[in-house]
């Protein structure tokens, strides 16, 4: 048997300057969301419950939608998918606020 030497030439690709500016830029959104969620949860008082809850609720909607949007591609894809899942959505955020709504008050006119 003839011995054959195979040489490999690995070649570097250099890093893709504009995919990495935009992972830090994700990174940053992200990160001041949550720097926010931060501020409000130490720096509102207890007694605006209603508006500490309701400050959460939005801000953690905002970073879904921006990471559904960003990792999960959702943003670059065509507006009929886009329509077909968030129209949905909406219908079932307004059926959860619906129960919960109902629930409290049957607590209310039927107490344990």
């Amino acid at each position: 048997m003839a011995h054959v030497e195979e040489t490999h030439q690995v070649t570097v690709l250099p890093p893709d300057t504009a995919k990495i500016k935009k992972l830090w830029t994700v990174a940053g959104i992200l990160a001041g969301v949550t720097i926010l969620e931060f501020a409000v949860a130490f720096g509102v008082p207890h007694e605006m419950k209603d508006l500490r809850i309701w400050t959460f609720i939005l801000m953690t909607i905002v970073k879904a939608a921006y990471i559904v949007g960003e990792f999960m591609h959702l943003r670059y894809e065509a507006k009929v998918l886009l329509w077909s899942i968030l129209i949905p959505m909406v219908f079932v955020v307004w059926m959860l606020v619906a129960f919960v709504y109902e629930g409290i008050h049957i607590g209310i006119a039927r107490p344990l």
